[in-house]
């Protein structure tokens, strides 16, 4: 996985044909974002650190409906 811009993960998260699913723990949360069974996206935040992810190809991700 690579840095994406927030953007990019905002994105991700609005298509409708994927889905995500949020892990809560007492100092991070992982935000997880699935095409079909792929997961193509992540956002770590931690404390006060926030840090954005995606799959190499992700861009073909961003288009798909």
């Amino acid at each position: 996985m690579i840095l994406i811009m927030k953007t990019e993960f905002e994105n991700l998260q609005k298509n409708d044909a994927h889905s995500y699913d949020v892990d809560t723990n007492s100092d991070k949360q992982v935000v997880k974002i699935y095409c079909g069974e792929v997961l193509i996206a992540k956002k770590i935040k931690q404390k006060k650190s926030i840090r954005y992810f995606g799959v190499r190809d992700y861009q073909k991700y961003l288009n798909s409906v």
